[in-house]
């Protein structure tokens, strides 16, 4: 199985991406990686889709923190986003000992 990728844990360091002196990103695109798949979504990919999933507490109230999820249009066209998303957000569960 496959990490998923979370858009708040990437370090632009290692990504080597143009920063200013004040550390803000100055590209214009920042390649992003299929969270099913590990594919590179391409700036030409018009069907990917970027989704984030609020957390809930047990009283089923929004706790203001999220997970983000990216999506290559190759999933969505083979139909396997649905199966790809419940996949992922089992795992991350599992790794949060959530239930």
């Amino acid at each position: 199985m496959r990490n998923c990728f979370l858009m708040d844990q990437i370090d632009f360091k290692k990504l080597r991406i143009m920063q200013n002196e004040e550390g803000v990103v100055t590209e214009l695109y920042i390649p992003r990686k299929c969270s099913a798949t590990n594919r590179l979504i391409t700036s030409k990919d018009h069907a990917s889709v970027q989704l984030n999933i609020g957390h809930l507490d047990a009283d089923g109230i929004y706790t203001g923190q999220f997970t983000t999820l990216a999506l290559c249009g190759f999933v969505r066209a083979q139909g396997d986003a649905d199966s790809g998303v419940d996949r992922l957000w089992q795992k991350k569960k599992v790794e949060t000992k959530q239930q």
